[in-house]
């Protein structure tokens, strides 16, 4: 095959990711210098066609950023007046009081907001103190120098056949090189688990853990709509079978947004967390909100649950992870954007220090250090043990001993010390001989709706003549050992519907993968319990079209 020679541009900060992490350190870095040449590549067609997030947002890391937000007209339009916290069973609810929870878990100040617009925003902020941003341009390969730095990406590459090989119309993209390049593609991110994986940035650390949210964007009767109510639930209908809750966040012009989150350290290889949240909006309390409204988008994205003892270690030659490519939600809060901001904006700062010295491609270690012992690390530290009692012990002990936990950590210690994760949420999954099939009833078309029609509401995208982004790493692995073992997990784990095993009569069963269908929201590359499939990114700009997730 002919080498492939393609065009390269130098810049002083190469940003993969127009997210929140990525957008906050272009403009930390303009703000420092502006004459640092920062360039931010981002697949989407558009900045915030692939951001999904619940969202109440900790105004903190915009504080931190760009003081005079409001003043700007960043699109915070609805501040938290209500908290709400229920425990569901089938047909009814426990209201759990506010007063026992730690300060930390209080909404007070924050808002309900799009974070697709945020970024929008964000964006607007950046190029106005003169940021290059590219969207439409997918981020295929790292490029090393020669003692093994990352000193750039390859971006843009389009037009590849089935195959793989160039077709007629290939463009081959450019190679965009950088003194440092930061990766904040936001949860297993292609590269940056590349990244993770060459520079062994792990080692030491607990296995990182996620769950698997959706998201549909309802508007609802005006006499139901309350802005500023945030609701959370746990509990129905999950029960015993995985850890998870819900979210109902009353934003502006009577929209609602529906969320759901199921952990992805599940053990029975028949849980299907899309039908999970079909069915979670007909209980009462929902489906009353619900009746008279529609359904206006739909979404999902994995979240890292890891918290404090899963943050690899973010630094490598030439390069830095930033926000949900190092894990930075806070599990209890359900927050972790202000932690992206506030990670973009120490990893700014640390890479503006390094070039005002004159280095280059070395390890950014002063960003490091910040994010551990500053404003994350202390917010992450103090819940670092929720997530681990759920998973070992079930919903009620972690609300019990996590939230006695979080008040000790409040006074600045804890009994429990730091616990461990275990196993990765792929090895969790256990074979289906152990459990038995849930019956899930038929959406009705009002309230739930089958995964292919919910798909249709996320715009999604893609080129159908290039290879499939969903790599198996070995092809005879579904159908000879998950299907057999596990019953194929893959047919129920993706919530859009990719994964497919075809039984024809007198026929062996297929394996067939829809590329077309995904979100992007990597929940593949998490749970398949071989470890046997590998997002990698599409061609530029394909993928969903989220209007304001």
């Amino acid at each position: 095959m002919t080498e492939i020679t393609r065009e390269t541009m130098d810049y002083d900060v190469v940003i993969v990711g127009a997210g929140p992490a990525g957008l906050s350190a272009a403009i930390r870095l303009k703000q420092l210098d502006p004459d640092c040449a920062v360039v931010v590549l981002e697949k989407g067609s558009e900045v915030g066609a692939h951001i999904l997030s619940g969202a109440v947002l900790d105004p903190c890391g915009l504080d931190a950023l760009i003081p005079d937000w409001k003043e700007r007209g960043a699109p915070l339009n609805t501040p938290v007046t209500e908290d709400n916290f229920y425990m569901l069973g089938e047909a009814g609810r426990i209201r759990v009081p506010n007063f026992p929870m730690p300060p930390l878990m209080n909404n007070h100040g924050n808002y309900i907001v799009s974070m697709g617009n945020v970024c929008r925003w964000m964006a607007e902020q950046a190029e106005e103190l003169g940021v290059e941003i590219f969207p439409g341009m997918s981020c295929s390969e790292l490029v090393y120098g020669e003692n093994g730095e990352v000193k750039g990406v390859v971006a843009g590459e389009f037009g590849k056949n089935e195959d793989g090989t160039p077709g007629p119309n290939y463009e081959p993209g450019m190679e965009l090189n950088g003194k440092y390049v930061f990766l904040s593609e936001g949860v297993r991110g292609s590269l940056a688990k590349e990244v993770i994986a060459k520079y062994d940035l792990s080692k030491g650390k607990e296995p990182q853990k996620f769950g698997l949210g959706m998201k549909e964007i309802w508007e609802v009767d005006p006499a139901k709509h309350r802005p500023g109510t945030v609701t959370h639930t746990m509990g129905w209908p999950l029960g015993s079978n995985a850890g998870g809750g819900s979210f109902i966040y009353h934003l502006e012009n009577n929209q609602v947004y529906v969320g759901f989150v199921v952990h992805l350290n599940y053990k029975n290889p028949y849980l299907f967390p899309y039908m999970e949240f079909q069915r979670f909006k007909h209980h009462p309390m929902v489906a009353d909100l619900l009746k008279g409204g529609k359904r206006v988008a739909y979404g999902a994205r994995a979240i890292s649950e890891g918290g404090y003892q899963s943050m690899p270690k973010m630094v490598a030659p030439g390069v830095a992870l930033l926000g949900c490519s190092v894990g930075m939600v806070n599990v209890p809060r359900i927050k972790g954007n202000h932690n992206a901001m506030l990670s973009g904006k120490a990893a700014a700062e640390a890479a503006h220090a390094a070039l005002v010295a004159g280095r280059a491609s070395d390890e950014l270690s002063d960003y490091e250090t910040e994010v551990r012992s500053g404003a994350i690390g202390k917010d992450l530290k103090k819940v670092r043990n929720v997530k681990p009692l759920w998973s070992k012990y079930g919903l009620l002990a972690s609300l019990g001993l996590g939230g006695f936990d979080m008040w000790t950590n409040t006074a600045g210690f804890s009994l429990l010390g730091t616990l461990s994760h275990g196993k990765s949420d792929a090895a969790a999954t256990e074979p289906a001989s152990k459990h038995k099939p849930i019956d899930y009833p038929k959406p009705d078309g009002k309230l739930s709706f089958d995964r292919l029609t919910n798909v249709s509401f996320s715009m999604t995208n893609h080129e159908e003549s290039q290879p499939a982004h969903l790599q198996l790493k070995d092809a005879s692995v579904p159908i000879g050992m998950n299907l057999p073992k596990y019953d194929e997990p893959a047919q129920r784990y993706c919530p859009a519907g990719v994964y497919e095993v075809v039984r024809e009569e007198g026929k062996d069963p297929r394996f067939v993968i829809n590329f077309q269908n995904c979100v992007h929201c990597k929940t593949c590359d998490i749970k398949d319990p071989s470890q046997n499939i590998n997002w990698v990114t599409p061609q530029g700009g394909d993928g969903p079209n989220y209007p304001n997730m």
